[in-house]
């Protein structure tokens, strides 16, 4: 008589489906309560219903989540290890839910730029929008990453480039100069009235100029290059400084000490505190200059600059009335930075000012 022998047992396969929202709710409220009855009336529904929810996810889970005595309740160990995580993540998708609800309907017009045309330029002048347009959100992303507008949650971009590098939307804003600014609490001590007084200074520089190609325009370098031959400087020196090669043809002279900050900001925000001299952007100064925060130092030595001061529109954001309304406040600031560094646009772009 031939004997059968039974098939060993198979495992039962792992569940992968999601879990229902609503049984971590149901979860979630007996974990915290501790009672089927007081979870029930948090979530207004029936202890039959929450009781079978629980019974459901418990299920779907593949463990028990509570220890069920006469009068209450008790989580187990899988209980514990799943209400740390539901808690936590229920509370951050009712905050972004509560979130979206309170800026639903609300008009907002989100910009990119870079940080040190935010902190320098466009923020300081953001209360008088905000002043005339206050039903409008700014949302400013200070970032030097590229950010694609067909793409990215973004309204505006606020760059600084080459005429042959902007999109062909890009409406220019202002041109760039460089010029050499100093405290007035500075040139009270060390005073400067030609181009070999400065051998006394610290002058200060952006530590990554070598790391992007327009940068290298904001160099001493090139400031240098442009001015040491017509100037009183001593006959030889060592190299300027790192960004800075010896001339074959004219020895470039060294400061006294150098002084490096990674951000234009940094650069100008060390000047103010009377740190040294430093060669800077003239549209993103100007404010300083004019309320005496810096003073211009050697004013006939101004250097231009190809890079220009672009406004690029998203295609999509174009037609919104709050987008428009800050474009034509942009256009106006612009202006007037225009007007205070006697910029004048290059023919090919002349066309694009207001």
């Amino acid at each position: 008589m031939m004997a059968f022998t039974m098939p060993p047992r198979s495992t039962p396969a792992a569940r992968t489906r999601p879990i229902s929202m609503s049984y971590l709710r149901a979860f979630d409220a007996v974990a915290r309560h501790l009672n089927f009855r007081i979870a029930a009336e948090d979530l207004a529904l029936t202890q039959s219903a929450v009781s079978r929810q629980i019974q459901a996810l418990e299920h779907e889970v593949g463990a028990a989540l509570f220890v069920r005595h006469t009068r209450s309740v008790q989580l187990t160990a899988a209980g514990s290890l799943l209400q740390r995580a539901t808690h936590l993540s229920l509370e951050r998708v009712d905050a972004t839910v509560r979130q979206i609800r309170q800026n639903t309907g609300r008009k907002s017009v989100s910009i990119t730029t870079w940080a040190s045309f935010a902190s320098m330029w466009l923020i300081p002048r953001l209360e008088a929008f905000q002043r005339e347009h206050p039903d409008i959100d700014i949302r400013i992303d200070a970032s030097d990453a590229f950010v694609d507008l067909h793409s990215a949650d973004v309204d505006l971009a606020l760059r600084c480039a080459e005429p042959n590098a902007t999109p062909a939307q890009a409406e220019r804003l202002f041109g760039e100069q460089l010029t050499l600014v100093a405290s007035p609490w500075l040139l009270k001590t060390q005073p400067i009235h030609n181009t070999a007084d400065l051998m006394a200074c610290t002058w200060i520089e952006s530590s990554d100029l070598q790391s992007a190609h327009h940068l290298q325009w904001l160099s001493w370098q090139r400031w240098l290059e442009t001015y040491a031959a017509s100037s009183p400087w001593p006959s030889s020196c060592p190299p300027c400084s790192p960004t800075c090669a010896p001339n074959a043809q004219t020895a470039l002279p060294s400061p006294a000490r150098w002084l490096y900050f990674n951000y234009t900001y940094q650069v100008v925000q060390a000047a103010v505190a009377g740190q040294g001299v430093a060669l800077a952007r003239l549209p993103l100064v100007a404010e300083s200059l004019a309320s005496g925060n810096l003073v211009e130092v050697l004013p006939q030595t101004r250097l231009n600059s190809p890079l220009a001061y672009w406004l690029v529109r998203a295609p999509r954001s174009d037609a919104r009335p709050e987008v428009r309304a800050f474009c034509d406040w942009l256009r106006q600031q612009a202006a007037q930075t225009r007007e205070a560094i006697g910029d004048v646009a290059d023919p090919e772009t002349a066309d694009d000012l207001d």
